[in-house]
Protein backbone atom coordinates (compact mmCIF):
# COMPACT_ATOMS: atom_id res chain seq x y z
CA UNK A 1 0.00 0.00 0.00
CA UNK A 2 2.96 2.64 0.89
CA UNK A 3 4.54 2.15 -2.62
CA UNK A 4 1.39 2.35 -3.81
CA UNK A 5 0.84 5.74 -2.26
CA UNK A 6 4.13 6.76 -2.93
CA UNK A 7 3.81 5.61 -6.95
CA UNK A 8 0.88 7.97 -7.09
CA UNK A 9 2.75 11.01 -5.80
CA UNK A 10 5.50 10.76 -8.66
CA UNK A 11 2.77 9.79 -10.97
CA UNK A 12 0.79 13.53 -10.07
CA UNK A 13 4.46 15.06 -10.00
CA UNK A 14 5.17 13.95 -14.13
CA UNK A 15 1.96 14.11 -15.28
CA UNK A 16 1.84 17.98 -14.24
CA UNK A 17 2.74 18.75 -17.85
CA UNK A 18 -0.84 20.66 -18.52
CA UNK A 19 -1.54 21.94 -14.98
CA UNK A 20 -0.86 24.64 -12.98
CA UNK A 21 1.54 24.54 -9.24
CA UNK A 22 -1.55 25.83 -7.67
CA UNK A 23 -4.00 23.23 -9.18
CA UNK A 24 -1.48 20.54 -8.11
CA UNK A 25 -1.35 21.27 -4.74
CA UNK A 26 -5.18 21.09 -4.81
CA UNK A 27 -5.29 17.82 -6.23
CA UNK A 28 -2.67 16.53 -3.79
CA UNK A 29 -4.78 18.18 -1.05
CA UNK A 30 -7.93 16.53 -1.69
CA UNK A 31 -6.41 12.92 -2.47
CA UNK A 32 -4.89 13.24 0.86
CA UNK A 33 -8.02 13.93 2.50
CA UNK A 34 -9.93 10.68 0.82
CA UNK A 35 -12.31 12.25 -1.78
CA UNK A 36 -12.43 8.75 -3.56
CA UNK A 37 -15.00 6.76 -4.10
CA UNK A 38 -16.61 4.18 -6.57
CA UNK A 39 -18.56 4.17 -9.27
CA UNK A 40 -21.57 2.26 -10.77
CA UNK A 41 -20.00 0.73 -13.53
CA UNK A 42 -22.48 -0.87 -16.16
CA UNK A 43 -21.34 -4.16 -17.47
CA UNK A 44 -18.35 -3.30 -19.66
CA UNK A 45 -15.66 -5.67 -19.83
CA UNK A 46 -13.18 -6.72 -22.00
CA UNK A 47 -12.90 -3.88 -25.12
CA UNK A 48 -14.08 -5.39 -28.54
CA UNK A 49 -11.84 -6.19 -31.42
CA UNK A 50 -8.19 -4.73 -32.20
CA UNK A 51 -8.55 -0.67 -32.25
CA UNK A 52 -5.68 0.93 -33.96
CA UNK A 53 -4.61 4.33 -36.73
CA UNK A 54 -4.16 3.24 -40.30
CA UNK A 55 -1.93 5.52 -42.38
CA UNK A 56 -3.52 5.28 -45.78
CA UNK A 57 -1.54 5.30 -49.02
CA UNK A 58 -1.30 8.75 -50.64
CA UNK A 59 -3.71 9.93 -48.12
CA UNK A 60 -3.13 10.45 -44.66
CA UNK A 61 -6.09 10.00 -42.04
CA UNK A 62 -6.55 8.27 -39.07
CA UNK A 63 -9.40 5.70 -38.15
CA UNK A 64 -10.54 5.02 -34.56
CA UNK A 65 -13.12 2.52 -33.75
CA UNK A 66 -14.55 0.10 -31.36
CA UNK A 67 -15.87 2.93 -28.34
CA UNK A 68 -12.16 4.85 -28.72
CA UNK A 69 -12.08 7.91 -30.86
CA UNK A 70 -14.17 7.09 -34.06
CA UNK A 71 -13.30 9.69 -36.41
CA UNK A 72 -12.14 8.95 -39.92
CA UNK A 73 -12.54 12.78 -40.91
CA UNK A 74 -10.50 13.73 -38.28
CA UNK A 75 -7.40 14.48 -40.35
CA UNK A 76 -9.61 16.73 -42.58
CA UNK A 77 -11.03 18.85 -40.24
CA UNK A 78 -7.79 19.32 -38.45
CA UNK A 79 -5.78 20.41 -41.46
CA UNK A 80 -9.24 22.43 -42.63
CA UNK A 81 -8.54 24.65 -39.92
CA UNK A 82 -6.14 27.24 -40.59
CA UNK A 83 -2.75 27.50 -38.23
CA UNK A 84 -2.50 30.29 -36.67
CA UNK A 85 0.64 30.80 -34.26
CA UNK A 86 1.03 28.62 -31.22
CA UNK A 87 1.45 29.50 -28.05
CA UNK A 88 4.43 28.78 -25.81
CA UNK A 89 1.82 26.76 -23.71
CA UNK A 90 -0.33 25.26 -26.42
CA UNK A 91 3.74 23.62 -27.77
CA UNK A 92 4.52 22.36 -24.40
CA UNK A 93 1.22 20.84 -23.93
CA UNK A 94 1.05 19.04 -27.52
CA UNK A 95 4.48 17.51 -26.49
CA UNK A 96 3.73 16.58 -23.42
CA UNK A 97 0.73 14.72 -24.71
CA UNK A 98 2.15 13.18 -27.49
CA UNK A 99 4.70 11.69 -24.55
CA UNK A 100 1.91 11.14 -22.27
CA UNK A 101 0.15 8.78 -24.75
CA UNK A 102 2.90 6.95 -25.62
CA UNK A 103 3.47 6.08 -22.07
CA UNK A 104 -0.02 4.53 -21.93
CA UNK A 105 0.56 2.32 -24.56
CA UNK A 106 3.73 1.09 -23.52
CA UNK A 107 3.01 0.28 -20.12
CA UNK A 108 -0.04 -1.55 -21.41
CA UNK A 109 1.64 -3.68 -24.24
CA UNK A 110 4.37 -4.24 -21.53
CA UNK A 111 1.63 -5.40 -18.87
CA UNK A 112 -0.48 -7.70 -21.70
CA UNK A 113 3.17 -9.51 -22.42
CA UNK A 114 2.81 -10.14 -18.89
CA UNK A 115 -0.39 -11.14 -18.39
CA UNK A 116 -2.15 -11.75 -22.01
CA UNK A 117 -5.57 -10.28 -20.38
CA UNK A 118 -6.96 -8.95 -23.91
CA UNK A 119 -8.06 -5.33 -22.62
CA UNK A 120 -4.34 -4.22 -22.05
CA UNK A 121 -3.69 -5.02 -26.00
CA UNK A 122 -6.82 -3.67 -27.08
CA UNK A 123 -6.02 -0.47 -24.92
CA UNK A 124 -2.99 -0.44 -26.28
CA UNK A 125 -3.75 -0.23 -29.71
CA UNK A 126 -5.94 2.39 -29.17
CA UNK A 127 -3.33 4.80 -27.47
CA UNK A 128 -1.33 4.17 -30.82
CA UNK A 129 -4.37 5.82 -32.59
CA UNK A 130 -4.01 8.85 -29.73
CA UNK A 131 -0.50 9.52 -30.16
CA UNK A 132 -1.02 9.32 -34.30
CA UNK A 133 -3.76 11.68 -33.43
CA UNK A 134 -1.51 14.33 -31.46
CA UNK A 135 1.08 13.70 -34.04
CA UNK A 136 -1.45 15.24 -36.78
CA UNK A 137 -1.02 18.43 -34.56
CA UNK A 138 3.32 18.10 -34.59
CA UNK A 139 3.25 17.31 -38.68
CA UNK A 140 0.85 20.52 -39.23
CA UNK A 141 2.81 22.77 -37.05
CA UNK A 142 5.84 21.77 -38.24
CA UNK A 143 7.25 20.86 -34.32
CA UNK A 144 10.09 18.79 -33.44
CA UNK A 145 8.10 15.09 -32.59
CA UNK A 146 9.65 14.06 -29.35
CA UNK A 147 8.91 10.40 -29.46
CA UNK A 148 10.88 10.27 -32.89
CA UNK A 149 13.22 7.04 -32.85
CA UNK A 150 12.12 6.08 -29.16
CA UNK A 151 11.36 2.51 -28.44
CA UNK A 152 9.09 0.66 -25.85
CA UNK A 153 9.79 2.18 -22.25
CA UNK A 154 11.93 5.07 -23.87
CA UNK A 155 11.03 9.18 -23.39
CA UNK A 156 12.43 12.03 -24.08
CA UNK A 157 11.54 13.71 -20.86
CA UNK A 158 13.31 11.32 -18.07
CA UNK A 159 10.40 11.66 -15.82
CA UNK A 160 8.31 9.44 -18.39
CA UNK A 161 11.12 6.98 -18.09
CA UNK A 162 11.40 6.87 -14.90
CA UNK A 163 7.71 6.04 -14.52
CA UNK A 164 7.22 4.22 -17.13
CA UNK A 165 9.31 1.55 -15.12
CA UNK A 166 7.34 2.45 -12.01
CA UNK A 167 4.33 1.70 -13.36
CA UNK A 168 5.54 -1.56 -15.04
CA UNK A 169 6.94 -2.95 -11.74
CA UNK A 170 3.57 -2.39 -10.40
CA UNK A 171 2.18 -3.49 -12.85
CA UNK A 172 3.42 -6.78 -12.18
CA UNK A 173 2.44 -7.80 -9.24
CA UNK A 174 -0.99 -8.77 -10.30
CA UNK A 175 -3.86 -8.56 -12.88
CA UNK A 176 -5.43 -6.65 -9.97
CA UNK A 177 -2.38 -3.98 -9.81
CA UNK A 178 -2.56 -4.21 -13.59
CA UNK A 179 -5.98 -3.05 -13.70
CA UNK A 180 -5.73 -0.48 -11.30
CA UNK A 181 -2.18 0.92 -12.99
CA UNK A 182 -4.56 1.32 -15.98
CA UNK A 183 -7.19 3.06 -14.34
CA UNK A 184 -4.94 5.63 -12.55
CA UNK A 185 -3.01 6.48 -16.19
CA UNK A 186 -6.53 7.11 -17.57
CA UNK A 187 -7.82 9.23 -14.69
CA UNK A 188 -4.21 11.71 -15.18
CA UNK A 189 -4.32 11.24 -18.85
CA UNK A 190 -8.08 13.03 -18.13
CA UNK A 191 -7.60 15.35 -15.89
CA UNK A 192 -4.20 16.73 -18.49
CA UNK A 193 -6.14 16.73 -21.65
CA UNK A 194 -9.01 18.74 -19.41
CA UNK A 195 -6.37 21.43 -18.55
CA UNK A 196 -4.83 21.56 -21.72
CA UNK A 197 -7.91 21.85 -23.63
CA UNK A 198 -8.38 25.16 -21.38
CA UNK A 199 -5.01 26.18 -22.31
CA UNK A 200 -6.24 26.76 -25.63
CA UNK A 201 -8.90 28.82 -27.83
CA UNK A 202 -7.76 26.94 -31.53
CA UNK A 203 -10.18 24.80 -32.80
CA UNK A 204 -7.86 22.45 -34.70
CA UNK A 205 -6.19 21.57 -30.76
CA UNK A 206 -9.68 20.84 -29.11
CA UNK A 207 -10.64 18.78 -31.61
CA UNK A 208 -7.94 16.41 -31.08
CA UNK A 209 -7.66 16.50 -27.37
CA UNK A 210 -11.65 16.39 -26.74
CA UNK A 211 -11.56 13.34 -28.60
CA UNK A 212 -8.92 11.93 -26.84
CA UNK A 213 -10.51 12.70 -23.57
CA UNK A 214 -13.66 10.53 -24.87
CA UNK A 215 -11.15 7.62 -25.50
CA UNK A 216 -9.80 7.77 -21.69
CA UNK A 217 -13.14 8.32 -20.49
CA UNK A 218 -13.85 5.41 -22.48
CA UNK A 219 -10.71 3.15 -21.09
CA UNK A 220 -11.47 4.06 -17.44
CA UNK A 221 -14.95 2.58 -17.78
CA UNK A 222 -13.24 -0.95 -19.19
CA UNK A 223 -10.40 -0.93 -16.53
CA UNK A 224 -13.20 -0.34 -13.51
CA UNK A 225 -15.95 -2.78 -15.31
CA UNK A 226 -12.96 -5.68 -15.30
CA UNK A 227 -11.83 -4.94 -11.63
CA UNK A 228 -15.51 -4.81 -10.40
CA UNK A 229 -15.84 -8.30 -12.77
CA UNK A 230 -13.09 -9.02 -9.88
CA UNK A 231 -15.43 -8.17 -6.72
CA UNK A 232 -12.35 -5.22 -6.33
CA UNK A 233 -14.63 -1.81 -6.28
CA UNK A 234 -11.93 0.57 -7.68
CA UNK A 235 -11.79 4.42 -5.60
CA UNK A 236 -10.52 7.13 -7.98
CA UNK A 237 -7.31 8.63 -6.91
CA UNK A 238 -7.54 12.37 -9.29
CA UNK A 239 -10.75 12.59 -10.56
CA UNK A 240 -13.31 14.11 -7.89
CA UNK A 241 -16.57 11.95 -6.66
CA UNK A 242 -18.67 13.46 -8.75
CA UNK A 243 -17.02 13.54 -12.02
CA UNK A 244 -15.77 9.29 -11.79
CA UNK A 245 -19.27 8.49 -10.61
CA UNK A 246 -20.22 10.52 -14.27
CA UNK A 247 -18.17 8.83 -15.96
CA UNK A 248 -18.44 5.20 -15.09
CA UNK A 249 -22.47 5.56 -14.80
CA UNK A 250 -22.13 6.23 -18.47
CA UNK A 251 -22.22 4.91 -21.72
CA UNK A 252 -19.46 4.49 -24.27
CA UNK A 253 -18.39 7.70 -26.03
CA UNK A 254 -17.93 7.73 -29.68
CA UNK A 255 -15.77 10.43 -31.53
CA UNK A 256 -16.73 13.01 -33.38
CA UNK A 257 -14.84 15.53 -35.07
CA UNK A 258 -17.28 18.73 -33.80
Amino acid sequence: MKKLVVLILLLAVAFAGCTNVSNNVKLNQARMHGNATHGNAQGRAMMGNSQGAMMRNGQKGIVMRNGSVSVHTMWNEVMGIKAGNLTPQEIKDILYMRQEEKLAHDVYITLYNKWHLQIFKNIANSEQTHMDAVKMLIEKYNLTDPNKGKGIGEFENPNFTKLYRELVAEGNKSVLDALKVGAIIEELDIIDLQHCLNNTNKSDIKIVFENLMKGSRNHLRAFVSNMERMGYNYKPKYLSEEEFKQIISSGTERGSAK
